[in-house]
């Protein structure tokens, strides 16, 4: 029997709590009566059933937040109505309390195996059922809890991966935008060809190769890698393409007029000069950039070199002998009193002229060692006898390979400039 109900706990409030249903499970009609009129006492929304079958019915329209149930019952007996009510389909966690007269262990685990929360021992005390009670009001209350947040972490996930999904479209339109940048990947000349390449590390980046015409026989290339990765390095590459257009030789920065109203090439490290100066005086940006700026002529294959903090250029002549020459100095728009230099170099007829960004010689092996420039030098050899676009896909390729098969850590820029030869 219950032990004391009426007087034990007067005026319990479970208002608030998480337990508001309590469904009471007993053959006997007064051990359910006893039960429930307790509950009813303390606040308790009660409903009964006096087996289990009849409980497992009524719990398809009363879904209770505690079950009181008896182990011992004919029919279906508390460890099989526990069983069957854990197989309901539910949203909601119920606790489960066994009433039984059972106490050894071997009997306590077959409850739990069932699904038991619970046990009480007959005949049960006030004080003790309450304990339960609470315990159980507790566990349902962390679980609701948890559910809440589970359901607050999946809607913002799924606001996040909209936004992302949003951004990923923007983005791969970013990443066309800016390879329509480089329009030519493959020029060819009287006597010479230019094969480009730019692989970003992610959908956009901060590298970007291109050329303009520089007067007459004469041709300008560019290689740029902006600090930084993403989406401000790229508007960044955006901009300064337009400082070095082939499209609008007047606002080209590098270009000027000279006798007679004709377009000239101005000395490269001028052209850094003035472009360091801009960056500083004239953009709002953290961003500074390496830049090799070269003017070739077509006819003599002379090359003046502008050098701030990008890779060496590689010249590798027709013997196949590889030279990496010349002075470094600063990236652009890192100091205001940086000062920049030229040099020149020859092509001769089968040389040709290599400008990669630091992409390539930073690129590790699943060791973390880095291709370097030796590594680089044994690769170009290696590649001696490849020509034009295919030379520089190779490249890729054997970089991958070098890579372990691993998406480049930065992105991968390229001009390949070959002097003397002639387009089949």
């Amino acid at each position: 029997m219950l032990a004391s109900y009426s007087t034990e706990i007067q005026g319990a409030d479970p208002a608030g709590s998480a337990v508001q249903r309590v469904l009471v499970v007993d053959d006997s009609r007064l051990q359910r009566k006893i039960v429930s009129g307790a509950l009813k006492k303390w606040g308790f929304d009660v409903a009964e059933a006096e087996s289990g079958h009849d409980a497992l019915n009524l719990c398809k329209s009363y879904v209770p937040d505690l079950v009181i149930s008896d182990w011992m019952m004919p029919g279906m007996d508390g460890l099989e109505f526990c069983r069957a009510f854990r197989s309901l389909p539910t949203d909601r966690y119920g606790y489960f309390i066994l009433l039984t007269s059972k106490s050894e262990k071997n009997e306590v685990a077959r409850g739990l195996d069932a699904g038991a929360d619970d046990f009480l021992t007959k005949p049960v005390n006030s004080h003790e059922l309450r304990a339960r009670i609470a315990a159980g009001d507790r566990i349902l209350r962390m679980e609701r809890e948890l559910k809440g947040k589970n359901r607050l972490i999946s809607d913002t996930l799924s606001e996040l991966q909209t936004l992302y999904d949003s951004l990923d479209r923007d983005l791969v339109e970013a990443k066309k935008l800016q390879q329509s940048l480089v329009r030519d990947r493959y020029k060819t000349f009287e006597a010479a060809e230019l094969s480009l390449l730019l692989r970003s590390c992610g959908h956009v980046g901060g590298d970007l190769v291109g050329f303009y015409p520089a007067g007459e026989s004469h041709l300008g290339l560019f290689a740029i890698d902006v600090s930084g990765h993403g989406i401000s390095s790229a508007l960044m590459t955006a901009r300064l393409a337009g400082y070095l257009s082939s499209a609008l030789p007047e606002q080209n920065i590098a270009l000027g007029v000279g006798a007679g109203g004709k377009i000239v090439a101005r000395p490269t490290a001028e052209v850094m000069q003035n472009l360091n100066s801009l960056v500083l005086n004239e953009m709002d940006t953290e961003h500074y950039f390496t830049l090799l700026l070269a003017h070739i002529d077509l006819t003599s294959g002379v090359v003046e070199v502008g050098r701030a903090g990008h890779p060496h250029p590689i010249v590798q002549r027709a013997s196949g002998k590889i030279e990496q020459t010349g002075p470094g100095g600063f990236p652009v728009g890192l100091l205001p009193e940086a000062e920049f230099s030229q040099y020149s170099l020859h092509l001769k007829q089968g040389d040709r002229l290599l400008i990669l960004s630091d992409g390539v010689t930073e690129c590790p092996n699943p060791a973390g060692t880095h291709l370097g420039e030796a590594g680089l030098e044994k690769m170009i050899q290696n590649l001696a006898s490849t020509k034009g676009p295919a030379l520089l896909e190779a490249l890729v390729w054997t970089l991958t390979d070098y890579a372990g098969g691993r998406a480049f850590p930065d992105d991968v820029s390229a001009i390949l400039f070959e002097f003397g030869t002639t387009a089949k």
